[in-house]
């Protein structure tokens, strides 16, 4: 029987499990995939911890690429051999052999591989539409700040944001960082735990501050990151990796420039086939035309879940991360 990662409790990495899984046949409308790598994304800690609840016992993963092994019925688009890759729900893409909605799978084009395929689908995609598709989006000649700027959504938003001539600032925790972040494309990077990035973008900016801060990071950095915005500026808040955001006075963003606030998701804006499907091509356009490098930076094995978790939460790894069945 093939296995895969489950947990039965909430709470820290030791709560993974490699455990011996059934995996039928496909039903309508469904793919039975064979995992050649699995993606290691921050959102996966927090369904594991219960930031984000989830009925247990559960899987965990969210990304993953593979071979079609078999159809279900309805399923017009896709046969076995098809190379895959995926982003999103439902979780389980801990696993050797996985059953998965087959509108969610995303065809993998000739000159990428399945490595890379498991290392930038939910991560490149989040930076496709931040980027691209929010109601406020950066203009060639822009600058913006981007929070960890070394990690795997990071360092693609490094790359991307250089392609389309906007001048990405990236905030980081270390000098190696910094020097990561600016060889991948950022103008300007950082150190947080140095400097004082709300003085930092003032004195980049010529005091202008930036139109758009991407926030990943959450509680501590959340309120300095609206001090960085021009009037009428958006924050993103797209993660919470420090911890949720407590509830905010808006009467804050009125008092510091009639601001805005999102709290996108990338289920969100690929919620829709056809979205995902021009997302996804606009990533791996740009991959192919070189624009956007992307491999992943650390290999564990998948029944290493464990670990892989404990130094993503330590601050141990960059970029990406892929687990291999």
């Amino acid at each position: 029987m093939p296995h895969a990662i489950r947990f039965h409790k909430t709470g820290g990495p030791e709560v993974l499990q490699w455990e011996e899984v059934a995996v039928g046949d496909p039903g309508p409308g469904e793919a039975r995939i064979a995992h050649k790598a699995v993606g290691l994304n921050y959102i996966d800690t927090y369904h594991r911890t219960g930031l984000y609840p989830m009925p247990l016992p559960s899987g965990l993963g969210l990304e993953a690429s593979g071979v079609v092994e078999a159809v279900g019925a309805g399923v017009t688009d896709l046969k076995a051999g098809d190379r895959v890759a995926y982003c999103n729900g439902p979780v389980g893409a801990y696993a050797e052999v996985k059953i998965h909605p087959a509108d969610r799978l995303v065809k993998l084009p000739e000159g990428i591989s399945f490595e890379q395929g498991a290392s930038m689908m939910l991560q490149g995609l989040t930076v496709q539409y931040l980027l691209r598709r929010l109601h406020l989006t950066p203009k060639s000649g822009d600058t913006i700040l981007w929070h960890a700027a070394a990690g795997g959504v990071g360092l693609i938003a490094c790359q991307w944001a250089k392609a389309i001539g906007v001048n990405l600032i990236g905030t980081v925790g270390s000098a190696e960082k910094a020097k990561l972040a600016r060889d991948h494309g950022a103008a300007h990077t950082i150190d947080y735990t140095k400097e004082d990035f709300v003085k930092r973008v003032e004195e980049i900016t010529g005091g202008k501050k930036v139109p758009v801060v991407y926030d990943s990071v959450g509680k501590d950095t959340f309120l300095k990151s609206l001090d960085c915005l021009q009037g009428r500026g958006l924050l993103a808040l797209f993660g919470n990796s420090s911890g949720p955001v407590d509830a905010l006075n808006t009467g804050l963003l009125a008092a510091k420039g009639s601001l805005y606030v999102t709290r996108p998701t990338l289920m969100g804006y690929a919620a829709k086939r056809e979205d995902l499907l021009a997302s996804a091509k606009e990533l791996f356009d740009h991959v192919l035309a070189g624009h956007i490098k992307v491999a992943p930076r650390q290999s564990y094995a998948l029944k290493d879940a464990q670990q892989a978790h404990r130094d993503l939460e330590a601050r141990k790894t960059t970029g990406s991360t892929i687990l291999v069945p």
